[in-house]
């Protein structure tokens, strides 16, 4: 669904707005407007004065996330102040801007913000992500917000966020979409069309007879169970200036897992459509790097199966030959996810990247060790792991690494092949996991993100709404964006 919200960048008020955001910032006990928002509100004609008995009661402190608002009458703006804490960071930029949008009664808004780009794009983008929605019913929910001004925003800011935005904004799209019909085969033809218009991208499409020729055994055996044929989505960027820099992206696309044989549970499949997020990631933000200016070469692989019970399942106990010629032994086949990511990312190396990222929704472990707000980090190389900790950072999006124990090794040992897809009962399973996929890496930095938690929301809040977040997408960008 298209973004319901225009933002715009301001250097003066132009109209008549329902609202008036002004964040205010803690300091010593005491609160106010930043100094430079303060100047802000001499263009608007508001004194803004708080009276502190009237915010002791409203239990207002200018806290992140807290907010009061201030009613001026009939026919005049409402003022919503939000609070930022003591230090306005990038991350309390993003919260304001999303808070100001599921605050706002009415249709147009006006937020006052510093005038930096770092402040605007984090502002845009917090309006812009918490204004997502996606939704099939025959009578369309209340529209809500529909034009947000950044007052003191940098315009070429607010066009970078809304590029980032879209991004984010498509890959939910696809991962929120009816499982029946988001098929690998339609995934991957939109995918191819949309990336189609992209600036300086091009775009291959393997079908099943395709994957079949280049050996994909992997991806070939996970799809074994559907009437759903596999797909592979294959698309590059070219920077306006040759790079010999060359990152490459592998994106876990299972359009739906039912566990195969190894079958879930009813509740257990009732989310599996999110299971496709990875390919949604990678592919989706490849729309965004010309915007971006980003200047390395990127490519992006997306493998693409259901995986479905049936009487050409996949069984417990079978053997696939992945395109590097590693034996796999099938224990789960719930455990579907690094089967076919082996087949990606040996098509990676193929590239000879400077950097390996895959992306996935791969282990429930990963779920019980961070949770759902946190995604987990494992890689190879310290170097890459630090830049990658470090744009998680300035994007908002929480990241932990966890250690590739050389120990466990022996949990994904096989007693007839040469590795076996699944670790020791109910230990380290993320870790056993990312030990697999580096079998696949041939030594190259590589970095692996695992999203099972924070992959999909269940609730609406801040600029995630219920269903897919595309969470990664933004810290992914962040990273290509630094990189030279």
């Amino acid at each position: 669904m298209p973004l319901h919200l225009a933002v715009t960048a301001c250097d003066v008020p132009t109209g008549e707005y329902d609202v008036i955001a002004i964040p205010f910032v803690a300091t010593n006990g005491e609160f106010a407007p930043l100094a430079s928002i303060r100047a802000l509100t001499e263009l608007i004609g508001v004194s803004v004065s708080l009276d502190a008995d009237y915010a002791t009661r409203h239990r207002f402190e200018a806290k992140a996330g807290q907010s009061i608002v201030l009613s001026k009458g009939p026919g005049r703006p409402t003022l919503l102040l939000v609070g930022m804490g003591e230090r306005p960071t990038a991350e309390q930029w993003r919260a304001v801007g999303a808070q100001v949008v599921r605050l706002a009664q009415g249709t147009r808004a006006l937020l006052l913000v510093e005038g930096s780009d770092t402040a605007t794009e984090a502002a845009a983008i917090g309006g812009l992500l918490a204004s997502y929605r996606f939704e099939i019913r025959a009578k369309a929910s209340p529209q809500g917000l529909e034009h947000l001004e950044l007052l003191g925003a940098t315009p070429s800011s607010v066009e970078v966020a809304g590029a980032i935005a879209a991004a984010v904004s498509r890959a939910r799209d696809f991962v929120n979409q009816v499982p029946s019909t988001m098929t690998p085969t339609r995934l991957a033809d939109e995918a191819a069309t949309f990336l189609a218009e992209a600036p300086r991208v091009s775009v291959e499409v393997w079908d099943e007879r395709r994957i079949g020729d280049e050996r994909l055994g992997g991806l070939l055996g996970v799809a074994k169970g559907s009437q759903e044929a596999p797909r592979l989505v294959k698309a590059s960027y070219e920077p306006a200036v040759p790079s010999d820099t060359h990152v490459v992206l592998v994106g876990k696309g299972i359009t739906f897992d039912s566990g195969g044989l190894s079958l879930k549970s009813a509740n257990g499949m009732t989310t599996m459509k999110t299971d496709m997020t990875g390919a949604a990631v990678v592919l989706s933000l490849m729309s965004a790097l010309a915007a971006l200016n980003v200047a390395v070469r990127v490519t992006a692989i997306a493998p693409m199966a259901e995986n479905m019970p049936s009487g050409s399942a996949l069984k417990p106990g079978d053997v696939l030959i992945p395109r590097s010629g590693t034996t796999i032994e099938v224990l789960n086949t719930d455990a579907e996810g690094r089967l076919i990511l082996a087949d990606g990312l040996a098509l990676a190396v193929e590239e000879s990247p400077d950097l390996i990222v895959d992306v996935a929704t791969l282990t429930g472990a990963a779920v019980v060790a961070l949770g759902t707000g946190v995604g987990a980090l494992l890689s190879n190389s310290d170097g890459a792991a630090q830049a990658f900790g470090e744009a998680a950072e300035r994007s908002g999006e929480k990241l932990w690494r966890l250690p590739l124990v050389e120990e466990y090794e022996s949990h994904i040992t096989s007693e007839i092949a040469d590795i076996k897809n699944t670790g020791a009962a109910g230990e380290a399973g993320t870790i056993s996991a990312a030990l697999f996929l580096q079998h696949f890496v041939d030594g190259r930095p590589w970095v692996h993100l695992d999203i099972a938690g924070p992959g999909r929301s269940e609730k609406n809040s801040g600029i995630y709404a219920k269903g897919g977040t595309a969470f990664s997408l933004m810290t992914i960008l962040e990273y290509l964006r630094s990189a030279t």
